[in-house]
């Protein structure tokens, strides 16, 4: 069970990233490829105010959500606003990816950071296994934000309004729904989110300036596997991509891992090309 709990955890991580992508999607129908480069930043954030200035750890979130949040909508307002071809976001996000990359580079420079969990590091016996606390966080966290969000796009005038605009942004617009407005609040949510998460992702991953590639490439296999559009297969395809990486380290070696999750992922697409859990958009709203 040991290495499941670590898979399910890694699982979690990569599906906080598909969840980022998916609500940048539902509401501009582009992906914001700089999402998993928020939560590196987010990691940094972390480190520097629990494992350098020794500050509270909630204290940290609410101020890395802020930050990164900002952040995220200096990004809508450079790379994503003026872009007036929808490919071309692809680029800019990930420009805005390796700028932040860079940028963190330079500061913190390449060696990986340990950030300290708020709930301590002691191994805890759990249904016969080994498992650390931020492990159990991060499995916790991703279902109760998947739950929350669904129930929020369901039952809330935004998320209905979210929802809308990725059907139709025109006819939603004719509605009386401010698209831009709403597609920068998404934007700003995503940071916001990345920023909170630093504390939960930092423990697990270490703050290194390369989290943001590997995070964003994980987390996109995980969309696929998923379907695009469905927080809920954000879910089922975490917890594939973070199982399959997991035993693939244990049973047949760390360099196969990455194959047997791209392995996986063409064998779904042959047989679901869009994915799992493709959200049928025809019947949301």
């Amino acid at each position: 069970m040991t290495i499941i709990w670590s898979g399910l955890a890694l699982g979690a991580i990569y599906a906080l990233v598909a969840i980022g992508y998916n609500i940048v999607f539902l509401s501009q129908k582009t992906f914001n490829f700089a999402q998993a480069a928020l939560m590196m930043l987010g990691a940094f954030m972390a480190y520097v105010g629990i494992g350098v200035l020794g500050l509270p750890w909630w204290v940290v979130a609410i101020g890395a959500a802020i930050i990164i949040g900002a952040i995220a909508a200096l990004e809508e307002r450079v790379a994503i606003r003026p872009v007036k071809d929808p490919h071309n976001l692809l680029v800019t996000t990930l420009g805005a990816s390796i700028i932040m990359e860079g940028v963190a580079q330079v500061i913190w420079g390449g060696e990986p950071k340990r950030v300290p969990f708020f709930m301590g590091d002691q191994v805890l016996e759990f249904f016969g296994g080994r498992v650390y606390p931020v492990e159990l966080a991060l499995i916790v966290l991703v279902l109760v934000l998947v739950i929350g969000l669904t129930l929020f796009a369901k039952r809330s005038m935004t998320g209905i309004a979210l929802l809308g605009m990725s059907q139709d942004s025109e006819a939603a617009q004719l509605r009386g729904v401010n698209v831009r407005r709403f597609a920068l609040i998404a934007f700003v949510f995503t940071g916001v989110l990345a920023g909170f998460l630093g504390v939960f992702i930092g423990p697990k991953t270490y703050a290194v300036a390369t989290l943001g590639a590997s995070l964003a490439l994980k987390g996109f296999v995980v969309l696929a596997i998923g379907g695009f559009g469905s927080l809920g297969g954000t879910l089922v395809g975490g917890l594939i991509v973070g199982l399959a990486e997991a035993l693939a380290t244990r049973y047949i070696g760390a360099d196969y891992s990455g194959l047997t999750v791209f392995v996986i992922l063409i064998v779904i697409l042959m047989v679901k090309p869009t994915g799992l859990f493709a959200r049928r958009v025809e019947r949301t709203v």
